[in-house]
C-alpha cells in the first residue's frame, strides 16, 4: 500500500476504509465487521471513524474488526465540536478508546469547527499526544482560512491532516485549500469520495463520460473516480463499503493508471473550480 508522510514523519496509507453509517443496524453488524477485516486483508489498514457515527456504534464495530490486529491498523477517530474543550476532548477520547478496544489513536481529528476556541482544542490535543493517547492530531471540514488561523496558533504547526468532502463532483478544495495544504505538507483526506447520498452517488457513477473511461480501462466508474483522487499529491481516499465485492473493487482502483486523455475528459465532465467556493460538508 502506498503511503504519505505526515508532518510528524509518520506514514499513512493513501487508501483506507470509511465507517459512516456503520453500527446503526444490528442486522448488518457481522457484514460490517467482515468487510473491514477483508479490507485489512487486502492492505487497506487505514480505518476512519468518529464518535458521531451511530453515537459510538461505528467505533464499536471497528473495535471488533481490529481485535487482535491493532498493530497493523492506522486508526483515525474524530471528536464532536461540543466536546472540544480541554476536559471534553480528554473525556471523549477516553470513551472512543474504550469503544475501539485500544489505548491509542494514530490520528484524532476535530470533526468540524464549533464554538470552542481552536487554541483550547489544540492544547487538549497536545496533552493527549504527550500522554500517549494519540500519535497525531488534525482537523476536518476546515477551509483554507480555518487552516491558516489554526496553523498560526500554539500547537497549530502539529496539525497532521485535514479531512474534507472531496470528489469529482465536489472539486472546490482544488482552488485554494489543496494548494495551501500541499505547500505545508498536510495530507487531505477525502471523505465520501464516491458521494454518500444515493441520488448523488447515482448521478456521479452514471455519468456517461465516466462510464466510457471505465469501459476503456475494463473497470467500474467507482474505480475511475477513486483512481482520479489517488493520483493526486497529498490526497487520501476513505470510501466506505460493506459488500465484499465493493471492498475488492475499491482496492483494485490502486492499479488503475489514468491517461492524459482520461484526465482531460474528466475535467470536461466534472469542471474544476473557476473561483473560491465555500467548502461542502456532509
Amino acid at each position: 500500500m502506498k503511503t504519505l508522510l505526515l508532518p510528524s514523519g509518520g506514514a499513512i496509507p493513501v487508501l483506507g476504509q470509511g465507517t459512516w453509517y456503520m453500527g446503526e443496524d444490528p442486522v448488518q453488524k457481522k457484514r460490517e465487521i467482515d468487510a473491514l477485516r477483508l479490507g485489512m486483508d487486502l492492505g487497506m489498514n487505514l480505518i476512519d471513524t468518529a464518535e458521531m457515527y451511530a453515537d459510538g456504534g461505528a467505533e464499536e464495530i471497528v473495535g471488533k474488526a481490529i481485535h487482535g490486529r491493532r498493530a497493523d491498523v492506522f486508526l483515525v477517530s474524530k471528536v464532536y465540536p461540543h466536546n472540544a474543550d480541554r476536559r471534553g476532548v480528554q473525556a471523549a477520547c477516553e470513551r472512543s478508546l474504550r469503544r475501539l478496544g485500544t489505548d491509542y489513536l494514530d490520528l484524532y481529528l476535530l470533526h468540524w469547527r464549533g464554538s470552542v476556541p481552536l487554541a483550547e482544542t489544540l492544547e487538549a490535543f497536545e496533552l493527549l499526544k504527550n500522554a500517549g493517547k494519540i500519535r497525531d492530531f488534525g482537523v476536518s471540514n476546515f477551509d483554507r482560512n480555518d487552516m491558516q488561523e489554526a496553523s498560526a496558533l500554539p500547537g497549530g504547526d502539529q496539525i497532521a491532516a485535514n479531512q474534507v468532502l472531496y470528489n469529482l463532483m465536489r472539486r472546490g478544495p482544488e482552488w485554494d485549500l489543496l494548494p495551501w495544504c500541499r505547500k505545508h505538507a498536510i495530507p487531505v483526506m477525502a471523505y465520501s469520495p464516491l458521494e454518500s447520498a444515493a441520488t448523488e452517488q447515482r448521478r456521479l457513477l452514471n455519468n456517461p463520460h465516466l462510464k466510457e473511461i471505465a469501459r476503456r480501462h475494463d473497470a467500474s466508474p467507482a474505480q475511475i473516480a477513486l483512481a482520479w483522487l489517488l493520483r493526486q499529491e497529498h490526497v487520501i481516499a476513505i470510501p466506505k463499503a460493506v459488500d465484499p465485492a465493493h471492498v475488492r473493487e475499491n482496492h483494485a482502483s490502486l492499479d488503475i493508471v489514468l491517461t492524459a486523455q482520461d484526465l482531460v475528459e474528466l475535467d470536461q465532465a466534472f469542471s474544476p473550480p473557476l473561483r473560491s467556493t465555500p467548502l461542502d460538508m456532509r
